[in-house]
């Protein structure tokens, strides 16, 4: 399994002006590469293949006059970049083929300067010193925070400048899974019910909506209306626009450290673990502030991270059709006389027929754990 790993790190000026300029060569690459094969297809030439297009963009562009100052950046980075684009054609012209699954995907556009940059480097353009220090070709060395060590040699690693200003390098390394020791199935294994009143709800516990969004949705909008209020070019923009991103910034990373938290939580306490598939975009798409609560949820990371830690320490997963009427079914008789409809999501208890009383986020989970139980067994089964 390959996992990334990052690190704070720390550049002088130079370095810093080094690696804007490494930035902006690796973005020149990748529109030379996309305009000159736009070019050729529009003139109705063959495709341009890969080493031929390196070629083109890179080799013999350093030896013309309006791009010899390409010679600057390191070449495993320009080559890098250009690889992005191969990988951005070729995942377009397999969702063209049928080959790809998933939502649509869009041929690629022209890179833009924007807050975020990156720049990856493959094993011949970075080594790491005996002293902790980082080495980057044409960059020099670079104060690395180790916050852990690395479990192994990293195959690639990517610096990376965020919209505040902080740099980070992102290793990429290869690891093997590290199960667990086994729980009791029957008394570990829990359904999760997502939602917004409360986060998650598993077997026996709540996870409160953190909401770090709303908390510091007051400050953003004050942030923005002084942004709109500066003019374009001056200081004062520049420093409104900082402090924009430091907020968003601010709001991203709690947001990724308790995802991150609670998923370990959950992987550690529970043998097998049953999600239910929400289609996360189509409920981002609601109106109102129904859409900015469920972004500010980001279900979409937390399903992700879940399922690659569950998958990395032996525990079980299984996600459930999100069709499955977990929140209507009555736990008790089985029988569909839920509250039903949007309309009805402000009933948080309700009485079945049968004359049983269920709490819906709790009945939510009992049915979700009963439905992957079946699941699971029935994936067993075919084995």
């Amino acid at each position: 399994m390959k996992l990334r790993y990052n690190y704070r790190i720390h550049l002088n000026r130079d370095q810093q002006q080094a690696l804007a300029r490494f930035f902006g060569c690796a973005r020149v690459v990748y529109n030379d590469g996309l305009r000159t094969r736009n070019e050729a297809y529009k003139r109705g030439e063959p495709f341009i293949t890969d080493a031929q297009l390196q070629k083109r963009v890179i080799t013999m562009a350093k030896k013309t006059s309006e791009r010899e100052w390409l010679k600057e950046a390191p070449s495993v980075a320009l080559v890098q970049s250009l690889g992005d684009l191969h990988a951005a054609y070729r995942n377009f012209f397999a969702w063209r083929r049928g080959d790809r699954k998933g939502p649509k995907v869009n041929p690629p556009k022209p890179k833009k300067k924007a807050g975020r940059q990156s720049l990856r480097f493959t094993r011949n353009g970075f080594v790491l010193r005996g002293s902790g220090r980082l080495f980057i070709a044409k960059l020099g060395d670079v104060v690395v925070r180790w916050s852990r060590p690395l479990p192994s040699e990293p195959s690639s690693v990517t610096i990376i400048k965020d919209p505040t200003g902080r740099y980070f390098a992102s290793f990429v390394i290869e690891t093997e899974d590290q199960p667990l020791p086994e729980l009791d199935l029957e008394d570990t294994d829990t359904g999760i019910d997502l939602g917004l009143s409360s986060y998650a709800v598993l077997r026996g516990r709540k996870i409160t909506s953190p909401k770090f969004f709303r908390r510091e949705e007051r400050k953003l909008r004050r942030a923005q209306r002084k942004l709109t209020r500066t003019q374009k070019g001056s200081n004062n923009r520049r420093e409104a626009k900082l402090a924009v991103a430091k907020i968003h910034t601010r709001i991203a990373d709690r947001r990724r450290d308790f995802i991150e938290q609670e998923t370990t939580r959950i992987v550690r306490e529970s043998q097998a673990v049953y999600l239910e598939d929400l289609n996360v975009k189509g409920m981002g798409n609601s109106r109102g502030k129904l859409g900015k609560s469920v972004y500010d949820q980001s279900f979409g990371v937390f399903a992700r991270v879940l399922e690659t830690k569950c998958h990395r320490y032996g525990r079980g997963f299984r996600k459930v059709d999100r069709w499955f009427p977990s929140t209507q079914l009555c736990s008790h008789c089985g029988e569909l006389t839920g509250p039903k409809g949007r309309q009805q999501l402000s009933v948080r208890v309700w009485t079945c027929t049968c004359g049983a009383m269920h709490d819906r986020d709790q009945n939510a989970e009992y049915n979700l754990r009963a439905e992957g139980r079946r699941i699971l067994a029935a994936g067993s089964a075919e084995r």
